[in-house]
């Protein structure tokens, strides 16, 4: 067994050490945002789908040495195309939905290996088969896993921080040498054990399945082996996808929920004694009890409370889906075409996340539907399995809820740090949660003793199914509590969800009209012709930039910026300055030009230029068209913070090339999780520059924010003004030894907030 657990791991190792390398390199070149991984994630589900298709098609329909042939030369033909780093000529993309554009990236620079890859875990398991009958090829599947998982657990933790991308990328190609290697070896003994026991095909092994193999498989089970992979797929890249958005995009935040999820197929196919049914579906109704109640406090709630409770639940929906995957798994003669189907449900789990739902929503609503199509899997999965155990599990699931909630609600209400909508939601809206879940306890535990320990009762089934409605109709209740606002248009695509909210439409005095980036304000507009040309939010007068634009000299300006919002910031160009606005997303800019008129009142010129903001900086020094900026202000946020590309030193080595050498560089870092003025100021220390922060947190309107700018400059002289001076917040000692950023790291522990 030996060689093939060697070569099983070292494949699982390399196959999961080269998404987040891979994400890494072109995170910065699509924007930033969670999107990009989402589609990585797509990418590698379906090559994974791809090869195991390629496992169980070459095992059932080829020869074992015609298998040994084939494998062997394109085991080849991945060599041949290292090394795997994608080339900077696919950073000439624009604008626009990338999502065709990254997996065609992908499949250019690390298909074919990748493929490979993906297709030894299943092929390797029939090769064992065959020269080892008899024996169990299952755990070399959670093997696979356990390799898979110290992949992803060692790459934030020890490869990103040790080294260079380039580096990983060189280690990387190494590794692949050396599977194909372990790879040859176990096709020699598979061409050895072909010549001692004269197998002249798959089909004649004692590994192989007979004609009707599949046939004598329930229906239901094989719609179970996709439905239930797909669904645990759809809620790890709708969990990466809520964290991402709330907290920032970073590889750990990629990582730590897809370590989880295959960490419950290292436990679920280990051995069947991991998985206790009652245990997990009870902690999972009381995890999706909890996603209940993070969803509409949104980024109110803690950013640990948010990472614990959405893994967490995660975790225990991903053992449910998993465990019960293993409960149905087949005999090791269907052992292909099972893991296929799983394959098969995973890729249409990531095609539903990453390409339907932005076509079909115009928010969010992957991950309660994720939840809400488990609620009503386990409902046949009862059925399917005349199982009182889930029932009842489900039930105490169910009390432990009403039993823990006096205590929850105490605690949102009384901690500052959460907010008032924890409380507000458990006021309004927990009765739906609590009536269903008392209703359905007692109607589980209603039962005759005799019933529960002898007789199986359809009902029990369907009180599953009624709390499958209860969740389904909570979720929808939520979804219409986010419209008590007239919303004027609401949109999604890869770079996230739009919406313009109109406030108080009645009342001319105050109404205005507010940009929603997912759950991040992105800048208001008073209808009222007097009031539409204040700076409002984060750019009043008293902020950090606004005071920039105020102490820059008289002369005709020009102001760069990077984020268009509503374009809030042109308030401040005066008759002669030019404004040069960067924005990646077509929606924002088409929303500022219909739904705002900052830009259609602005007293200077205006041009706005699409793409990413770094990418075209880069592409205007290529053609030698230094911009000479008076002042950039970085104000992109895809998700609570700047992009991690935006804030590392080869993008502040572009800046500089664009800024006069007396130029202002205005950085907003408002955040709720993360203190970012340390990465600044390392940077400017960096380069030698001087660095001054400025943080209002004067709300004396509603409509003015709180928030932190830092300014960064050669000019003393600018510093020194009255309006700069005034401001200026004494150096910070908290997070002064975190590390600079660069492309090739960047890390957020040092700099979280406590």
């Amino acid at each position: 067994m030996l060689p093939f657990a060697l070569t099983i791991f070292t494949g699982a190792f390399l196959l999961f050490q080269v998404q987040p390398l891979i994400g890494k390199y072109i995170l910065p070149w699509f924007g930033g945002g969670p999107g990009v991984w989402t589609t990585c994630l797509l990418f590698f589900q379906t090559l994974l789908l791809g090869g195991y298709a390629y496992a169980h098609f070459s095992s059932t329909r080829l020869k074992p040495r015609q298998q040994v042939i084939l494998h062997l030369v394109l085991l080849a033909l991945s060599l041949a195309l290292l090394p795997i780093t994608p080339s900077a000529g696919w950073k000439d993309h624009i604008a626009g939905d990338p999502n065709w554009r990254i997996l065609l990236l992908l499949t250019v620079t690390i298909g074919l290996p990748y493929f490979v890859l993906s297709s030894t875990g299943p092929l390797m398991q029939q090769w064992f088969s065959q020269t080892n009958p008899g024996v169990s090829p299952y755990r070399l599947y959670a093997l696979s896993n356990v390799g898979s998982l110290l992949a992803l657990l060692s790459y934030p933790i020890y490869f990103e921080v040790k080294f260079s991308r380039q580096v990983q990328s060189q280690m990387w190609s190494a590794g692949l040498v050396a599977f194909v290697l372990f790879c040859g070896y176990c096709a020699y003994r598979v061409w050895k054990n072909a010549a001692a026991t004269s197998a002249v095909g798959a089909f004649e092994t004692d590994s192989a399945p007979p004609a009707d193999a599949m046939a004598s498989i329930p229906a239901t089970d094989k719609l179970l082996w996709v439905a239930l992979p797909m669904i645990a797929s759809i809620l790890l890249l709708a969990t990466t996808n809520k964290l991402s958005q709330e907290v920032a995009v970073i590889p750990f935040l990629w990582v730590l929920p897809l370590s989880l999820y295959l960490l419950t197929f290292i436990i679920c196919f280990d051995h069947a004694r991991w998985y206790h049914r009652g245990v997990f579906v009870s902690l999972l109704v009381v995890g999706v009890a909890g996603v209940c109640t993070l969803i509409p406090a949104g980024t109110d709630a803690p950013m640990r409370l948010q990472i614990a409770g959405y893994t967490a639940t995660l975790f225990f929906a991903c053992m449910v889906c998993h465990g019960e995957l293993y409960r149905l798994k087949p005999p090791p003669r269907q052992l292909t075409s099972y893991f296929l189907m799983i394959a098969a449900g995973g890729a249409l789990g990531g095609f539903f996340v990453a390409i339907a739902a932005p076509a079909i929503f115009n928010d969010y609503r992957e991950l309660q539907i994720g939840y809400w199509l488990l609620s009503y899997g386990l409902g046949v999965l009862c059925f399917r399995h005349r199982s009182r155990e889930l029932a009842l599990a489900a039930g105490i699931g169910a009390l432990a809820i009403t039993v823990a909630l006096p205590g929850l609600r105490s605690l949102f209400s009384d901690s500052p740090g959460i907010g008032g909508e924890f409380a507000t939601f458990f006021k309004e809206r927990a009765w739906y949660i609590v009536g269903g879940a008392v209703v359905f306890a007692l109607c589980v535990f209603n039962f005759r003793r005799r019933e529960i320990e002898e007789q199986w009762q359809p009902r029990m089934a369907g009180f599953v199914m009624v709390l499958c409605v209860l969740l389904g109709a909570v979720f929808v209740m939520q979804w219409d509590e986010r419209s008590t606002v007239k919303t004027i248009t609401a949109s999604r695509n890869f770079y996230g969800t739009l919406k313009v909210l109109d406030y108080y439409p009645n009342d001319p005095e105050d109404n205005y009209r507010l940009l929603l980036h997912g759950a991040t304000t992105h800048g208001i507009q008073f209808t009222k012709p007097e009031k539409s040309v204040m700076p409002t939010t984060y750019y009043t007068d008293n902020s950090g930039v606004g005071r920039a634009m105020v102490a820059l000299p008289e002369t005709p300006r020009r102001i760069g910026l990077v984020g268009l919002g509503t374009g809030s910031l042109a308030v401040y160009a005066r008759a002669g300055d030019s404004l040069r606005i960067y924005e990646i997303n077509p929606a924002v800019e088409q929303l500022a030009r219909t739904q705002f008129k900052y830009l259609e009142y602005c007293q200077g010129k205006v041009d706005v230029v699409m793409g990413d903001a770094r990418l075209m900086m880069e592409r205007e020094l290529e053609a030698k068209n230094s911009q000479q900026f008076d002042l950039l202000a970085l104000d992109a946020f895809s998700s609570d913070a700047i992009p991690v590309h935006l804030l590392t030193k080869e993008a502040f080595e572009i800046y500089w090339q664009h800024l006069k050498p007396d130029g202002v560089l205005a950085v907003h870092i408002s955040n709720r999780y993360l203190n970012l003025r340390p990465v600044v100021e390392k940077l400017a220390k960096h380069f030698d520059l001087e660095a001054v922060s400025i943080s209002d947190d004067n709300e004396p309107e509603w409509w003015i924010y709180a928030t932190t700018w830092v300014l960064v400059t050669k000019n003393k002289a600018f510093l020194q003004t009255e309006k700069i001076r005034d401001a200026a917040e004494a150096p910070e000692t908290a997070g002064k030894d975190a590390p600079m950023w660069t492309d090739d790291f960047a890390s957020l522990y040092s700099i979280l907030k406590q």
